[in-house]
C-alpha cells in the first residue's frame, strides 16, 4: 500500500532528475526532459502513472503561477517603452508565421478550423526557452536580452487574447457574436477592479507589513488565486485572472522580490504540467500525426529565425544581434501547447489536431535548444570561443 499522491510526486521528480541530467548532457531545455519522462511513465508506455488525471490537475496551478510571474514583470510604464521599439517587427512577425502555419495545414489536410488553430500556435515563440538560455553576462548581452524580452512580452499579450477567444469561440456551436463581445468587454471591467483592489487595500497592506515576509507570500498567493477564480466564475478563465493579477501587482515596490519568491513554486508546479503533457499523450496515435507534426515544426524552425533577421535589420539592429535573437526565438511556444489543450477541451479542435501541435511544439523545442545550445552562450554550454557584440 502506497499514497498516490506521494508516488506520483516521486516518480516525476526523482524521474526528471535523471533525465534533466541526460538532457543536460545532450544540451537540451530541461522542458523537454520533462515531457519525455511523462511519455516513458505514462499509460502509452511504461503504465508507471497509469492515470495522468492527478498530475494535470496539479499541474494547472503551474500555468497559473506562470500567468502570475508573467504579468508581474509587465510594468505599465516599462511595458510600453519596450515594446515601443517593437512593436512592429512582433506584429509583422506574428502575421507571417500565423499565416504560414495556416497555410501548412491546409495543404496537409487539416479542416479550415483547426488549421486556423495551428496558425495562430505556430505565432508564438517560448518565453521559458527563450529567457532560460540567455546568458548571465549582463555586459555582453543587455541589449539582445531586451531585445527578446520585449518581443515575448508582447507576444505574450496576443497569446492571452487568443486563448481569450479561443475560450470564448470553443464548442461545437461557438458563443456567438454578442457573448464573445461581453466576454472580451470582462477583461478591462477585471482589469479596473484588479487595479483598484490593489491601489486601496493591497499597496496599503504590504506597506505596513512588508518585514513579515511570511504575511507578503500569503497574500500574494491569495490574490493570485482570488482573481483567478473570479476570472473564472465571470466566463473567462483562472490563467487569464492570473495574469491581470500580477500586471495589478507589477506597479507594488515589492514586486521583485514577490516574483523571486514564487519562481521555486511556479517550477515544482509547471514540471507537472510538461509531465503531464507526455504522460496524456496517446503514442497509438504518434504514426497519424508524426509526419504533419514534424512537418510543422520543419517549416517553422526553417522560416522563423531569417524572418526575424529581416524585420530586426529592418529596425536597425546589428547583423549578428539580429541572427542571434532570429534563432533565439526559432522555436513554438509553450503557450502552443496551451491552446492544444485549451481547444481540444473546449471542442474546438480534433485530438488529432491537439496531439499534431503539441508534438510539433515538442520538436520545435529539441531542435531550436540545441540549435541555440550550439552557436551562442547560454547558461548550459560553456564556450569561451564565442564573442559577441
Amino acid at each position: 500500500m502506497h499514497d498516490p499522491v506521494v508516488f506520483l510526486v516521486f516518480v516525476v521528480f526523482t524521474g526528471a532528475a535523471v533525465i534533466a541530467t541526460l538532457a543536460l548532457y545532450a544540451r537540451q531545455s530541461l522542458l523537454v526532459a520533462y515531457v519525455v519522462l511523462g511519455v516513458l511513465v505514462g499509460p502509452s508506455a511504461l503504465g508507471l502513472v497509469p492515470d495522468p488525471a492527478m498530475a494535470s490537475a496539479m499541474s494547472h496551478f503551474g500555468i497559473i503561477f506562470l500567468l502570475f510571474l508573467l504579468g508581474l514583470n509587465l510594468n505599465p510604464v516599462e511595458l510600453v517603452h519596450m515594446v515601443r521599439k517593437t512593436t512592429v517587427v512582433t506584429v509583422l512577425s506574428a502575421l507571417v508565421f500565423g499565416l504560414t502555419g495556416f497555410l501548412v495545414a491546409i495543404t496537409l489536410g487539416f479542416p479550415m478550423r483547426d488549421a486556423v488553430i495551428i496558425g495562430v500556435a505556430t505565432t508564438f515563440s517560448s518565453t521559458i526557452i527563450g529567457l532560460k538560455l540567455l546568458p548571465t553576462s549582463v555586459l555582453h548581452h543587455q541589449r539582445t536580452g531586451e531585445v527578446i524580452i520585449s518581443i515575448l512580452l508582447l507576444q505574450d499579450l496576443i497569446a492571452i487574447f487568443a486563448l481569450l477567444v479561443l475560450e470564448g469561440t470553443g464548442g461545437e456551436e461557438g458563443m456567438g457574436v454578442t457573448p464573445l463581445i461581453l466576454l472580451v468587454l470582462k477583461f478591462p471591467l477585471l482589469f479596473a477592479a484588479a487595479f483598484a483592489f490593489h491601489r486601496f487595500v493591497l499597496q496599503p497592506l504590504f506597506q505596513r507589513f512588508d518585514r513579515i515576509q511570511e504575511y507578503v507570500f500569503l497574500v500574494t498567493i491569495g490574490w493570485c488565486l482570488a482573481v483567478a477564480e473570479l476570472a473564472a466564475w465571470m466566463g473567462l478563465s483562472a490563467e487569464i485572472g492570473a495574469f491581470i493579477a500580477g500586471v495589478a501587482l507589477a506597479t507594488s515596490p515589492i514586486a521583485l522580490f514577490i516574483a523571486e519568491s514564487l519562481k521555486p513554486l511556479r517550477d515544482f508546479f509547471l514540471v507537472l504540467f510538461f509531465f503531464s503533457l507526455g504522460a496524456g499523450f496517446d503514442l497509438a496515435l504518434l504514426p497519424e500525426v508524426a509526419l504533419p507534426s514534424l512537418a510543422i515544426a520543419s517549416v517553422m524552425l526553417a522560416i522563423k529565425p531569417p524572418v526575424f533577421r529581416w524585420l530586426l535589420r529592418r529596425n536597425a539592429e546589428s547583423s549578428r544581434r539580429s541572427t542571434e535573437v532570429g534563432f533565439r526565438l526559432g522555436q513554438l511556444s509553450e503557450f502552443s501547447l496551451l491552446m492544444a489543450v485549451v481547444a481540444e477541451q473546449t471542442g474546438a479542435c480534433s485530438s488529432r489536431t491537439a496531439y499534431t501541435i503539441q508534438l510539433a511544439t515538442l520538436l520545435s523545442f529539441l531542435a531550436s535548444s540545441y540549435l541555440v545550445v550550439a552557436r551562442f552562450p547560454t547558461p548550459i554550454a560553456i564556450r569561451d570561443d564565442l564573442r559577441l557584440d
